[in-house]
């Protein structure tokens, strides 16, 4: 029977998750959530007019869903379009956490945490979208802060074209063609050298929201 379930399970993935002769694998398949599962929060995700649409509910810790699959060296595009009143991301090469008894630590069982690129509207004065935040690992924003300058590269109310390439320790992002980051990290190479791709809905205060956040399009290109 175990041996049946796996095979069934490799088969639904390559049919979802099937690689071009270009090297490309679409993340998404427009329709439906197969080879993603939901990790942390309570934030609801569903499928409409082609995009994966992400809502906020009020109380709900950050919310991420994420592929079933790890990735190690990669090109990742996608679009995104984001109600302003949200923060959001892209987790990269991310993990889950496990809670040590005894050790005093609160973090809930599972948190997902590891490098997440910022999806952020950039306001009057622009923001930070494009960089890259430890979430949860304790460091704060990866990017240096002598280099988080806010740009307006991301158009509001718009949907906006993301690259990211994470090879080795060196990660770079671009927001609608503008290169925003080009960051190298040993230390979170090190704890993170593969993991999973995750679609962040941040948490609101309570009497904000709902807000959406929108993904389509979302296709990834392995490095070997």
């Amino acid at each position: 029977m175990a041996r049946r379930m796996l095979v069934t399970s490799w088969i639904v993935w390559t049919a979802s998750w099937a690689v071009a002769a270009d090297g490309w694998t679409n993340l998404f398949d427009g329709a439906t959530l197969h080879g993603w599962t939901q990790l942390n929060g309570t934030a609801t995700y569903r499928v409409e007019h082609g995009a994966i649409v992400g809502r906020t509910t009020e109380g709900s810790p950050n919310s991420f869903l994420c592929t079933t699959r790890d990735f190690a060296n990669f090109e990742l595009e996608f679009e995104v379009k984001l109600d302003c009143g949200l923060n959001s991301g892209v987790q990269i090469r991310s993990k889950t956490k496990a809670v040590a008894t005894g050790t005093g630590r609160t973090d809930p069982p599972g948190r997902v945490y590891g490098p997440q690129v910022e999806i952020e509207c950039s306001g009057p004065k622009g923001a930070e979208a494009g960089y890259i935040y430890g979430e949860a690992t304790g460091r704060g924003w990866l990017t240096p802060k002598e280099r988080l300058i806010p740009h307006k590269h991301f158009r509001d109310n718009e949907w906006n074209r993301y690259r990211i390439v994470a090879n080795g320790p060196r990660i770079q992002t671009w927001i609608n063609g503008e290169l925003v980051e080009d960051l190298v990290d040993e230390a979170i190479f090190e704890t993170h050298p593969t993991g999973f791709i995750g679609l962040q809905v941040h948490s609101v205060p309570k009497g904000a929201g709902p807000y959406e956040v929108r993904w389509r399009n979302l296709r990834l290109r392995e490095i070997q």
